[in-house]
C-alpha cells in the first residue's frame, strides 16, 4: 500500500496540487460522457473518478498513473449489460447502475484473482496490433451511437451498415437544431485542438454549450439535456447479486477485465517507457483491481488506466498519487456546488465530445506501422475491428482473443528451420542460406529448428526434415537435428521423431540430436524415442556431435578399405 507515495515529501504538493485540479478539469467532461455510452446517468462517471483514483491512490504501485472512465472499456461494458439485460426474465425492473456496479466488482475480483495467480502476463495476451484494430471497430461503434444523441432520433438498430440506413428512413424525424449544435460543438472541439488552444477542447465545449444552454433555453426548444444530477456524496452500497444471472455477470466481468487491463498495461508502459519507470503488470493488477471496486461499492462502473488523465498528470509535474486524491477533490466540489449547471448540459454536446474520443482511439499511424512491419499482423488487425463493428464489441473481443490464438497458432505451427556449415577461419556454425561462405561438414547435414515440436507443428517438421534428409548430396551419413532451440517436444513430436528415424533409415541417414535439453530428453526417453536413436547418437552440443560423428565415419571408412 502507498506505493504511489514513496519519498513523499510536502514540497511535491506544489506540482501535485495543479497537476489534480488539472486531472479533474480535463476529466470531468469524459465522466460525464462517457456512462452515456452504456446508458447509464452522468453521475456515476463522476463517482468513478472520484473513487477509483482514491482506491488506486492506496492500492497502486505507480505514482503517476491515473485510473478512470474509458471509452473502450464503456463500450464493452455496454455489450455486457447488454446481455445480462437480455437473460433476466421480462417482467424484471432492470436496474442498470446495480448491474454495471456488479461489473465493476467483478472486475476488480478477476483482478485480484489473476494478481494471486501471477497472470500478469494477461495483458500481454492480446497483441498491441490486435489492440489497435479492435479500438478502431470500438471507436466505429461509438460513433454509430451517437446518431441518436445527434439527431434527437430514438435508434433500434446496431452494427454499422443498419443504423445509417435506419437514420435515412427516419430522416423527417431529425431534430434539426440538436444536430446544428452537436455539429458545432464537434468542430470547435477541432478548432480547439488545431490552434492549441490553452483550454482543453471537452472544456471548452461543456462551458459554452452550458452557457448557451442557459442563455437560450434549450431544453425548452426539445434540445435534450442531462437533466437532474444527485447533489451530494455517492452513498456506499452493495449491488443486490443474488437477483442477478450470475453466469452472465462472471463473464461480462471477464470480457471487461480482459479489455481493460490489456489496455491499461499498454497505456502503462508506454507512459513507463518516456518516464523510465518499469511496469510490474502483477503489481498493477492489485491497483486496478481496487479501482474497480471501489467503484462498484459506490454505485458506478468499471474503469482503466485513463491515457488523457495519466498524459495531463505528467504534461503538469505530478509527482505522486497526491495528484489523484487532489482531483477526487475537485470534482467532489463539482458535485456539490456545479451539480445545476452539469443538469443544462445539452446532450449533443456530450455526443460531440463522445465522437471526438472515439475518433482518437482510431491509431491511423499506427495501422500505417503494422502494415510496414509485418502484412500478416495487419490482416489480424482487421479481423479484431471487423468483429468489434459487424459482431457487437462482446463478441468482438471474442474474435480479437481468437485472432490471437490463430496469431499465434501461424507463428508456432511452421518453425523456422536451417542448415548449418562451417566457416573456414571461424569458430561456430553458420546458416548456408545466410552466409555464402559456409560449408557443410562433410558427411553430416546440421539442420537447425527454431520451435517447438508439438501437436500443431509434429508433422510439419517432420515432413521438412524427410526432404531435407532427400535432398541432401550422395555421401551424407548423418543428420544432426540442431535442438538447442526447440523449447518443448510433447507425444505427438516424439512420435514424428520415431517415424522420422526410420524413414531416414530408409535413405540410408542417421539421425542425431545435439543440445537437447533435459525435459524433452526426458520426454523422448519415456517415450522410447531414444531408444530407437541411440543414446550414443545424442550429443551435449553441436561440437560434439561433429566430432564424434567425423570420427566414426573415418572409422567405417577404415573398416571398409583393404588391407595391406
Amino acid at each position: 500500500m502507498f506505493r504511489g507515495f514513496a519519498g513523499f515529501q510536502k514540497s511535491w504538493l506544489r506540482s501535485d496540487i495543479p497537476a489534480g485540479l488539472s486531472i479533474a478539469a480535463v476529466g470531468l467532461p469524459s465522466a460525464i460522457a462517457y456512462p452515456v455510452i452504456a446508458g447509464l446517468p452522468p453521475e456515476t462517471g463522476i463517482y468513478a473518478s472520484i473513487v477509483a483514483p482514491i482506491a488506486y491512490a492506496f492500492f497502486g504501485p505507480s505514482r503517476l498513473l491515473v485510473v478512470g472512465p474509458d471509452a473502450a472499456t464503456m463500450t464493452v461494458l455496454a455489450a455486457a449489460m447488454a446481455a445480462i439485460i437480455a437473460a433476466e426474465p421480462a417482467a424484471a425492473g432492470v436496474d442498470r447502475v446495480a448491474i454495471a456496479s456488479a461489473l465493476a466488482i467483478g472486475v476488480g475480483v478477476f483482478c485480484i484473482a489473476a494478481r494471486l495467480l501471477r497472470l500478469g502476463v494477461l495483458a500481454s495476451f492480446l497483441s498491441r496490433p490486435i489492440l489497435v484494430g479492435f479500438f478502431a471497430g470500438v471507436s466505429v461503434s461509438i460513433l454509430v451511437g451517437q446518431i441518436s444523441r445527434f439527431t434527437g432520433v430514438k435508434m433500434e438498430t446496431d452494427g454499422l451498415v443498419a443504423p445509417i440506413v435506419e437514420i435515412l428512413r427516419k430522416s423527417a424525424l431529425i431534430h434539426w437544431p440538436s444536430l446544428a449544435f452537436g455539429l458545432a460543438m464537434f468542430a470547435l472541439l477541432w478548432f480547439a485542438k488545431a490552434i492549441n488552444f490553452r483550454v482543453p477542447g471537452p472544456i471548452l465545449v461543456v462551458v459554452v454549450a452550458v452557457i448557451l444552454s442557459a442563455l437560450f433555453n434549450f431544453e425548452g426548444h426539445g434540445i435534450a439535456v442531462v437533466g437532474d444530477i444527485p447533489h451530494g456524496l455517492p452513498a456506499l452500497s452493495l449491488p443486490a447479486l443474488q437477483e442477478m444471472p450470475l453466469a452472465q455477470i462472471v463473464l461480462g466481468s471477464a470480457a471487461v477485465f480482459l479489455v481493460s487491463f490489456g489496455a491499461g498495461i499498454v497505456t502503462a508502459r508506454s507512459f513507463g517507457a518516456r518516464t523510465r519507470q518499469e511496469v510490474d503488470a502483477n503489481q498493477e493488477l492489485i491497483g486496478i483491481g481496487a479501482a474497480n471496486i471501489a467503484p462498484g461499492l459506490f454505485g458506478s462502473f468499471p474503469i482503466s488506466v485513463s491515457d488523457s488523465r495519466t498524459a495531463i498528470n505528467l504534461a503538469t509535474g505530478g509527482v505522486s498519487q497526491a495528484a489523484g486524491l487532489v482531483s477526487a477533490a475537485a470534482l467532489i466540489a463539482v458535485l456539490i456546488f456545479l451539480h445545476g449547471a452539469l443538469r443544462i448540459l445539452p446532450l449533443p454536446a456530450l455526443a460531440a465530445i463522445l465522437a471526438a474520443a472515439a475518433i482518437s482511439l482510431i491509431d491511423v499511424q499506427e495501422l500505417r506501422k503494422v502494415w510496414r512491419i509485418s502484412r500478416m499482423e495487419f490482416v489480424f488487425a482487421l479481423i479484431a475491428m471487423w468483429g468489434a463493428i459487424s459482431l457487437g464489441v462482446l463478441n468482438g473481443v471474442i474474435v480479437a482473443i481468437a485472432a490471437t490464438l490463430v496469431y499465434l497458432l501461424r507463428k508456432t505451427m511452421f518453425p523456422r528451420h536451417a542448415l548449418l556449415g562451417r566457416v573456414e577461419g571461424r569458430d561456430g556454425f553458420f546458416e548456408i542460406g545466410r552466409v555464402p561462405e559456409a560449408r557443410a561438414v562433410e558427411g553430416i547435414a546440421i539442420c537447425l529448428i527454431q520451435g517447438s515440436i508439438l501437436f500443431y507443428s509434429a508433422d510439419y517438421v517432420r515432413t521438412r526434415l524427410q526432404e531435407i534428409g532427400s535432398e541432401l548430396p550422395a555421401g551424407t551419413n548423418f543428420l544432426v537435428l540442431d535442438a538447442g532451440y526447440i523449447n518443448h517436444i510433447d507425444s505427438t513430436g516424439a512420435g514424428a521423431l520415431d517415424n522420422l528415424v526410420e524413414t531416414l533409415a530408409a535413405q540410408h541417414l542417421t539421425l542425431a540430436i545435439a543440445d537437447l535439453n533435459e525435459e524433452n530428453r526426458d520426454i523422448l526417453d519415456r517415450a522410447g524415442v531414444v531408444k530407437v536413436i541411440g543414446a550414443d547418437n545424442l550429443f551435449n552440443d553441436k561440437e560434439e556431435a561433429v566430432r564424434m560423428l567425423t570420427q566414426r565415419q573415418e572409422q567405417q571408412a577404415g573398416r571398409a578399405s583393404p588391407t595391406a
